[in-house]
């Protein structure tokens, strides 16, 4: 119960909030596309059903990734991946990315096309959850993704067209988003078992758990989303002027 009260717990659980607003955009594209030419009257069943299994499938991918995430170098990997996928964030898309996603006038095809296609996509949502949900600590964090992720759905099925707009409206939201999963990755890299015999700690919350000292961690942070937007902004800028 502490960890519900504590900061650490609803930071988290805000990150991962936006982090599925952020890139769920394209989901939410998955969904309207796969079930288009679905009758009215089931469109709403193969909206619920298909995000409801690609939820659960997300569930059990994060799982996995918070577990690996304790192997020596994973984070690093992750951390990197991330600073990829918040640079992606930054720099303009050329082509459609889903122009194979292929619509059924089936229920249940139209739901197992949703779900196949979110498995394919759900790389950057599954490790920048996995690295929101670590920096909460404590034993709660399944717990944390699962709540995070149900208060995220319906922002992402009925509410996606009023983000993209706002998003379009405000490029700073995207930008701060791209900077938090820059965050995130300096936070989860510095953490990486592998560093630990060369990274200063402090004791933790726990016995006998050690912690990176709060000024690298949040340094590390900062320095992951200066990174994010300094890259991100150069291939912006040069994008810019190919057009």
């Amino acid at each position: 119960m502490d960890t519900l009260l504590s900061p650490e717990f609803w930071l988290a659980v805000g990150q991962i909030i936006m982090i599925d607003i952020l890139l769920g955009g394209d989901n939410a594209v998955v969904i309207a596309l796969a079930c288009r030419k679905l009758a009215p009257a089931q469109r709403t069943k193969g909206i619920i059903w298909g995000t409801a299994g690609a939820i659960v499938l997300r569930v059990v991918l994060i799982f996995f990734a918070l577990t690996l995430l304790q192997v020596p170098y994973l984070k690093i990997v992750g951390g990197l991946l991330l600073v990829w996928i918040g640079v992606k964030l930054l720099v303009p898309e050329d082509e459609d990315e889903h122009s194979s996603i292929q619509a059924s006038d089936k229920l249940w095809a139209a739901v197992k096309t949703v779900i196949v296609a979110d498995f394919v996509m759900s790389l950057d949502n599954v490790i920048a959850i996995a690295g929101a949900a670590q920096g909460a600590g404590g034993d709660h964090q399944m717990p944390l993704v699962i709540f995070g992720l149900l208060v995220s759905i319906p922002i992402i099925v009925w509410g996606s067209q009023l983000v993209i707009k706002l998003m379009d409206r405000f490029p700073a939201v995207i930008t701060l988003g791209a900077m938090l999963l820059g965050w995130i990755a300096g936070t989860m890299i510095i953490g990486d078992p592998a560093l630990a015999a060369w990274v200063p700690t402090q004791a933790g919350d726990k016995p006998g758990v050690s912690a990176v000292i709060p000024a690298l961690h949040y340094g590390c942070g900062v320095a992951g989303a200066l990174l994010v937007l300094a890259i991100g902004k150069l291939l912006a800028s040069r994008h810019a002027s190919k057009d």
